[in-house]
């Protein structure tokens, strides 16, 4: 079965190291929908663009890699029989009903190292 990652997008992140479980609230809440429907494979949330580190050529600096309104506050890994499917579960990320959004990519290759 295909894999999708899906990439959300966001003013910033909710995943703050001092983030209330009301904080958390709506965002846990879709991981475990998710994680019931039994197509969820993995998911990471970020902390907040403040606490991102880029590195260039030129060296490192504080932030996001782009300085954008928006940006990746976190990313899942779903199972979907096709690109429909994909979409219509991406669809029910809350982003997607307020400021922010989501991208959803096809999975090429990869997985998790147990190293």
């Amino acid at each position: 079965m295909p894999r999708f990652a899906v990439l959300i997008y966001t003013e910033d992140s909710a995943h703050a190291l001092d983030a209330t479980d009301e904080d958390l609230a709506e965002p846990n809440g879709h991981g475990e929908a998710l994680a019931e429907s039994g197509a969820l494979r993995a998911a990471f949330a970020f902390t907040p663009r403040a606490m991102a580190r880029s590195i260039r050529a030129d060296g490192i600096s504080e932030g996001p890699f782009v300085d954008a309104p928006q940006v990746v506050a976190g990313v899942y890994v779903i199972d979907a029989s096709d690109w429909d499917e994909a979409l219509a579960i991406a669809a029910t990320n809350p982003e997607v009903r307020g400021r922010g959004g989501v991208e959803v990519r096809l999975i090429h290759s990869g997985g998790a190292s147990d190293a």
